[in-house]
Parts: C-alpha cells; structure tokens; sequence
C-alpha cells in the first residue's frame, strides 16, 4: 500500500545530497512503478514539476514508501508533477528464463497486462527495466551513484 499517487515527485536524502523519483503507475498485482531523476541536488525541496522534466536515470518496480521507511531514509512528497510523455504507458519489463546450468535460454517481456517472449534480446529490449521487486538498499545505491 502506498500513499503516493501517479506523478507524485518524491525527494530523498541520499548521502547528504537530494535525488528523486516520480510514481509513475500503480498496479493491483504488483508494487508502484517509479522512475529516478538524474542528478543529486544540494539543498532541498525543489519544484515538482522542474524536476519531473529531468532525464530519467532508470525505472524500476518498488514498495517505494515501505522501502524508504524500512531503510530509514528522509523523504519528502514534493507534489504533483505532469509525467513526461514517454513515461505515461506502462513499461515493459524483462524477464531471463535460465535453464539449470543458468544460461538464459529465453526473455519474458511484461507490459502490466500480459507476457511475450523471444530467444533474442535486441538492443531495444536490453534497454527495458527488469521485472524484479527492487529494495531500498538497491535504489539507494542507485539514486547515489550519480
């Protein structure tokens, strides 16, 4: 359960500096959907909506509230932003199926609504965010490597 909302512009505490993610989707099956800004910030409390026009630096899948809170990490809702165009549609997330030695004998693609599959993963496909619950460890570490 989360308390954020779709274009919600969230602040973090991130070694002393400030990183931020938007939400951009909720599912019923699965934890909210957000994308990371690019760029640590000095200072706090930015605009939502300058923000929200940033690049983004990855998406990922997360209980973004629970995971922040477990890490106890400083957070702030900034507010509402517009979610850049690119970001409206549900991602596409991928998925290595491994045979028993580990090999990865084939990728499921995830767009929120059903699966596919090929054999190959092109360069566009190597590109789509895994299909994988992150931790707030792991997003933290992320949003510091500037």
């Amino acid at each position: 359960m989360t308390d954020f909302k779709p274009g919600d512009v969230i602040e973090i505490d991130v070694s002393g500096r400030k990183a931020h993610v938007q939400l951009t989707h909720l599912h019923a099956s699965y934890p909210p959907v957000v994308r990371a800004i690019k760029g640590l910030h000095e200072g706090g409390a930015g605009d939502a909506a300058a923000l929200a026009g940033g690049a983004t630096k990855f998406v990922a899948m997360i209980p973004l509230q629970t995971a922040l809170e477990r890490m106890g990490a400083s957070y702030a809702n900034l507010g509402q932003a517009e979610i850049p165009e690119e970001h409206r549609e549900f991602p596409t997330f991928r998925t290595p199926i491994r045979d028993k030695q580990g090999n990865i004998v084939y990728w499921w693609f995830w767009d929120g609504r059903g699966l596919s599959y090929d054999t190959e993963l092109d360069a566009a496909a190597s590109k789509l965010p895994m299909r994988e619950v992150m931790t707030g460890q792991r997003l933290l570490a992320l949003l510091s490597d500037a």
